[in-house]
């Protein structure tokens, strides 16, 4: 399993991503979730990934094959794309022929083959823009309203999300946000794990701003860690019923 959270602000987009994938409790693995198209001044492009390694592997292959084809144009890859509602229409295809093909391979041994994605980034003279694609390659959007996105173990990240977020949040307190989603996430769930991955897409410059790597031991990430928890207890016991 996996956490992976994105946040739409105008002030950019900020991306975190866990790093643990399991087949069972004495099969688990590191894999990067994170991957990065970018062309700097021209387009950014971040798609995070949750679901059957085998689907998000071989759909993320594909893609990267279409971009390096000679024939390639607007239509095929998501480096020549006019917009990012095309980058998100090529990949929710390729990942839904991948799925499909993966999960036709698997029929007889019973296995679910199935995978979402977060696709976020923005085209020179175009909005910022962030989609979640599901298995079946259709896919929604982060809104005013709803300026998160999430794939994976989501519910034990998504309340303080709700309660903070907003289209008007600053980059540094979005990114506190993510992290302690995330840590509220590790605690909770085993499936999810260190080491992290951080990006962020500041409005305008069509380039990856930051990217960071956040190991199992991190000072900074363990501190916030601690000084949430100490904040939640305080707060619990201030409050009366």
């Amino acid at each position: 399993m996996t956490y992976c959270v994105g946040l739409k602000l105008n002030a950019g987009l900020v991306l975190l991503s866990d790093t643990r994938t399991n087949a069972g409790l004495d099969n688990i693995a590191c894999y990067r979730k994170m991957f990065f198209f970018e062309e700097p001044g021209d387009r950014a492009i971040v798609v995070m990934t949750a679901g059957s390694l085998s689907v998000t592997q071989t759909t993320l292959a594909r893609l990267s094959e279409a971009i390096h084809d000679e024939m390639a144009d607007e239509t095929t890859s998501i480096m020549k794309a006019l917009t990012m509602l095309q980058v998100a229409t090529i990949i929710g295809d390729t990942l839904s022929r991948t799925r499909r093909e993966i999960a036709e391979q698997c029929r007889d041994l019973r296995q679910q083959a199935s995978a979402s994605m977060i696709v976020a980034g923005q085209r020179a003279g175009g909005d910022m823009r962030m989609f979640l694609i599901y298995p079946e390659g259709n896919f929604i959007e982060a809104t005013e309203d709803t300026p998160f996105l999430q794939i994976g173990e989501h519910k034990y990240g998504k309340p303080i999300l709700d309660r903070v977020v907003t289209p008007a949040t600053s980059l540094a307190d979005a990114q506190k946000a993510v992290l302690l989603s995330m840590d509220s996430t590790l605690r909770s769930n085993l499936s999810v794990g260190m080491p992290l991955d951080m990006a962020i897409i500041e409005a305008g410059a069509c380039a990856v701003t930051t990217r960071r790597r956040i190991l199992d031991g991190d000072a900074d990430f363990a501190r916030m860690s601690v000084a949430w928890s100490n904040a939640l207890r305080d707060s619990f016991v201030k409050v009366t019923i």
